[in-house]
C-alpha cells in the first residue's frame, strides 16, 4: 500500500471546480465563535460540493488568517455570503423554496439516518458551540436531525457534526437518491 500523490488523486483545479455540479445544499452556521470550526465546515463543504455556506450572527467571514489554517483554501473555491442574523439567512432560503433543517437535539428531532428529504434543495443549520441553534431559529426551522450517540457525552463538536451530516447528504445525492 503506498500513498497517493496530490496528481495522483486527480482533483479538480479551481476552475473546473467553480463549473461543477453542486449537491443541493446550503450550510447555515448559526453565529459560531471558533475560526478553526468555520475553517473546518468550509474544507468540508470544498469536500463534497456543497451549494454554499451562510454565515450568520458572530460567525466570522473571511478571508482571515485563522480560518484559512483550517480551510486550505475553501473559502476561495466554496460560495458563501454573510447574514446579520440567521433568521435573515432562514427566510431567504425559504423564499428560495429550501427545506430548512437544525441539526439539534430536540423533543422532535429525526435521527439523520431516517430524515427525509421535503423540496429539492435542503439547508442544513449548525448551531453555536455552546448554545447549539437558537430558539428563534428553531422555530422557523422545518424540522430538526441529530445524529444518533451511544456514548457519556452528549454532543459532538460542531464541526464533526457537520462532516458526518454533510457526508450522510453527499453519499445520498451521489447515489442519485433523495437527500
Amino acid at each position: 500500500m503506498k500513498q497517493l500523490s496530490l496528481d495522483q488523486l486527480g482533483r479538480m483545479d479551481p476552475e473546473e471546480y467553480r463549473q461543477a455540479e453542486k449537491m443541493p445544499v446550503v450550510v447555515v452556521l448559526d453565529n459560531i465563535r471558533s475560526l478553526h470550526n468555520i475553517g473546518s465546515v468550509f474544507r468540508t463543504a470544498d469536500a463534497f460540493r456543497v451549494t454554499a455556506v451562510f454565515l450568520c450572527g458572530i460567525t466570522a467571514c473571511p478571508p482571515h488568517r485563522e480560518i484559512h489554517k483550517t480551510a486550505l483554501g475553501a473559502t476561495e473555491s466554496v460560495r458563501w455570503k454573510y447574514f446579520k442574523t440567521t433568521e435573515e439567512a432562514i427566510h431567504h432560503l425559504k423564499a428560495k423554496g429550501f427545506q430548512v433543517l437544525a441539526v439539534e437535539q430536540t423533543d422532535k428531532s429525526t435521527p439523520l439516518h431516517h430524515t427525509k428529504q421535503t423540496s429539492e434543495h435542503t439547508a442544513l443549520v449548525f448551531g453555536n458551540e455552546v448554545e447549539g441553534v437558537g430558539d428563534a431559529v428553531l422555530q422557523l426551522c422545518d424540522g430538526a436531525i441529530e445524529i444518533p450517540q451511544a456514548g457519556t457525552k452528549h454532543s459532538l463538536n460542531v464541526s464533526v457534526c457537520a462532516g458526518i451530516v454533510i457526508w450522510y447528504y453527499f453519499t445520498k445525492w451521489e447515489q442519485g437518491g433523495n437527500l
